[in-house]
C-alpha cells in the first residue's frame, strides 16, 4: 500500500503537471488524481467529486492533496477536503513538489507531507546568468 496524491488546482493545471511529471519520471508508482476547479464551478459540487476521488486514491495508507495558491476557490475546496477526510493539504503545488512526492512512493505520510514542503521549496531559485555566461555569449 502507498498514499494517495490529489492535486486540486484551477482549471488543468494538476492535470498538466501530472502529465509532465510522468514524462519526467517515466510513470509514476503513486496512486494519483486530479480535480480542475473552473471559476465558475460549483464548489459543493467539486467537494463531491473530491471527496469519490479521495476515496478512490486512499488505499489504508490515507492521501496528501496538493493545491495551488492559497485563499481561491480549488484551495478552500482542498481544504475542506482535508477536513472532511483527514488529509493534510499542502498549497502551492509546483513541478518540483510532485517530483518529490512522486520519487518518494515508499514513505507514510507524514514524511511525504515533509518531502512535499521540502521540495517545493527547494525547487524555487534564483538564477541569476554567471559572468562566465555572459563572456561566453558577448554579453
Amino acid at each position: 500500500m502507498s498514499v494517495g496524491v490529489l492535486l486540486v488546482t484551477h482549471n488543468r493545471l494538476g492535470e498538466e503537471l501530472l502529465r509532465t511529471a510522468r514524462t519526467i519520471l517515466g510513470g509514476h508508482p503513486l496512486a494519483t488524481g486530479t480535480l480542475g476547479v473552473p471559476q465558475d464551478s460549483d464548489p459543493s459540487a467539486a467537494l463531491q467529486r473530491g471527496l469519490t476521488l479521495l476515496g478512490q486514491l486512499d488505499d489504508g495508507d490515507g492521501a496528501l492533496i496538493l493545491t495551488d495558491a492559497f485563499g481561491s476557490t480549488p484551495s478552500n475546496v482542498a481544504v475542506r477536503l482535508g477536513q472532511q477526510a483527514g488529509a493534510p493539504v499542502i498549497s502551492g503545488v509546483n513541478l518540483p513538489m510532485l517530483l518529490r512526492v512522486l520519487n518518494y512512493p515508499q514513505l507514510p505520510l507524514e514524511e511525504l507531507r515533509a518531502k512535499a514542503l521540502s521540495g517545493g521549496r527547494d525547487g524555487i531559485l534564483l538564477v541569476e546568468p554567471s559572468p562566465l555566461l555572459r563572456q561566453d555569449h558577448g554579453g
